[in-house]
């Protein structure tokens, strides 16, 4: 749900941004033009018209790349940094302070026992405690039950972490594709072009290399920028399994220190 979330918002900016670029494209000529009028010297005039003038090329670009093999790049855009909008939400919402819960596990156990270490872990969120109360499940049977407990536990919980993140690295590789197919189809079309025309001539040739290029920047911008998002998320993915590793170590020494002072009190 939280990524068909994430695919329609993106969707709306995405459908926002061109409709403001369309509104701005109307207007530029006239804004260069009143601009131009008042004062060449001017430099916040001059910055104005600039401004415009870049999203009025990036449009223009974007369009004399070829409605149908642009779209598709777009989607990738919008598909990918989507799912990883959500990846990121969900990976920082998962972060946890592993060594305060140690603590708050530990001084539970020693004062209200498996029980009271349990509630600890039910209201605190993210996969460490889930960890945890997993692993204070099973620890009535034995220290052996726990550990194998928390290493089972700690698999299904690296699952839910890298969820969708393959999606992302294939509109990674998927994008810069679809630029060069559009690059072919160009230099297709400009070579057809020229056997149509019969006669070697510049402009022909130009027109399909344009449209070739332009497929293949788009497609490789896209890619550059999903891959700066995969990144992220591959890296706060480790960071997060290796505080679960060095969490599940920690409970199990706690868990065999309870248990020895259990022994204890009982012989």
């Amino acid at each position: 749900m939280k990524v068909i979330v994430s695919i329609l918002f993106m969707a709306v900016v995405m459908m926002l941004g061109l409709s403001t670029t369309a509104n701005a494209s109307t207007t530029a000529t006239t804004t260069s033009a009143i601009t131009t009028i008042i004062s060449q010297d001017d430099d916040a005039s001059a910055n104005v018209t600039e401004e415009i003038t870049f999203h009025q090329e990036l449009k223009k670009r974007f369009i004399e790349g070829g409605p149908v093999f642009m779209s598709f790049v777009l989607i990738c855009l919008i598909l990918g940094l989507a799912i990883a909008i959500e990846r990121i939400i969900y990976l920082n919402l998962s972060t946890t302070n592993s060594k305060k819960l140690a603590a708050q596990v530990e001084d539970a156990l020693k004062s209200g026992g498996v029980e009271a270490a349990k509630e600890v872990c039910r209201n605190t969120k993210g996969p460490v405690a889930s960890i945890y109360y997993q692993g204070l499940d099973r620890a009535d049977e034995s220290v052996e039950a726990a550990e194998k407990a928390v290493v089972a536990y700690g698999g299904v919980q690296m699952g839910q972490l890298e969820k969708n993140v393959s999606w992302v690295s294939l509109f990674i590789a998927l994008a810069p594709m679809l630029g060069f197919m559009g690059t072919v189809l160009g230099m297709i079309d400009a070579f057809d072009n020229i056997q149509s025309a019969g006669a070697m001539e510049p402009a022909l040739v130009a027109g399909g290399i344009k449209v070739a290029l332009l497929t293949t920047v788009f497609g490789l911008i896209v890619a550059i920028i999903l891959q700066i998002f995969y990144n992220y998320i591959v890296a706060k993915i480790d960071s997060i399994v290796n505080d679960m590793e060095d969490a599940s170590i920690t409970l199990i020494d706690i868990l065999v220190v309870y248990k020895n002072i259990d022994k204890c009190d009982r012989g």
